[in-house]
């Protein structure tokens, strides 16, 4: 995660408009909205307001929820089930890997020292082209971009790919091949607007999980901090 900073901007500007009214919660949901609409994903994603922010912190918590990059498919299945996202919309969610980029050391176990069976191999050339050697610098700017055809826009590209192989991550390649996802996998592959459909639904989904409201939270003054008792 970054560009928070975006969002510092963002409350500030509310703040002054609205004192205390706007929590930041709300702002990172919009946000993530309206990003979406800006790389040519659904723009009519009908989202809900009325957040409270947390009155602490829980980056622990975070970190035990958010699915690791290679974790398999059915742990990744099972933790979005957990939180009231069902499959199809799972399959929907992971299509965002249509935008943006891996860096090297995510990916080169799959180079490295064989490379993996499951890779389509001139796309592994142009992998290891990416990415030299099995021990990259993790500060360093070493990356592939997740899709080569439309890499800033939110679009069925992915699932093409990865039905040709050409997955950079063990979960993409497991999307296309486990049995409970294979039919959604081709299914979004065949219709962008099915994927933009279900894919808006998701985040519909994703944004109203458990969300605090009422005396439960508070509107933050700036979104790095709890408000002062």
């Amino acid at each position: 995660m970054r560009n928070f900073k975006y969002v510092n901007t963002i409350k500030a500007a509310v703040e002054k408009e609205c004192p205390l009214t706007v929590s930041c919660a709300d702002i990172v949901a919009l946000s993530a909205r309206d990003g979406i609409a800006m790389l040519g994903g659904p723009s009519n994603i009908e989202m809900k307001t009325g957040r409270k922010d947390s009155k602490e912190s829980y980056v622990g918590v975070v970190k035990d929820l958010i699915p690791n990059h290679n974790d398999s498919i059915s742990s990744v299945l099972s933790r979005f089930q957990d939180i009231g996202v069902d499959l199809e919309a799972t399959v929907a969610l992971l299509g965002a890997h249509s935008v943006g980029r891996v860096h090297c050391m995510n990916l080169v176990h799959r180079l490295y020292p064989t490379v993996d069976p499951t890779l389509d191999p001139t796309h592994a050339s142009y992998l290891k082209r990416r990415c030299p050697t099995p021990n990259p610098d993790p500060k360093a700017v070493e990356y592939v971009r997740n899709d080569l055809k439309t890499p800033m826009i939110i679009d069925n590209n992915y699932y093409k790919n990865i039905l040709q192989n050409k997955g950079l991550l063990t979960l993409d390649a497991e999307l296309a091949t486990d049995p409970k996802t294979a039919p959604y996998v081709q299914k979004m592959a065949d219709d962008n607007g099915y994927f933009n459909e279900q894919f808006s639904r998701a985040i519909v989904l994703l944004s109203e999980n458990n969300p605090l409201v009422g005396d439960e939270g508070e509107v933050r003054k700036d979104c790095r901090y709890v408000n002062a008792i």
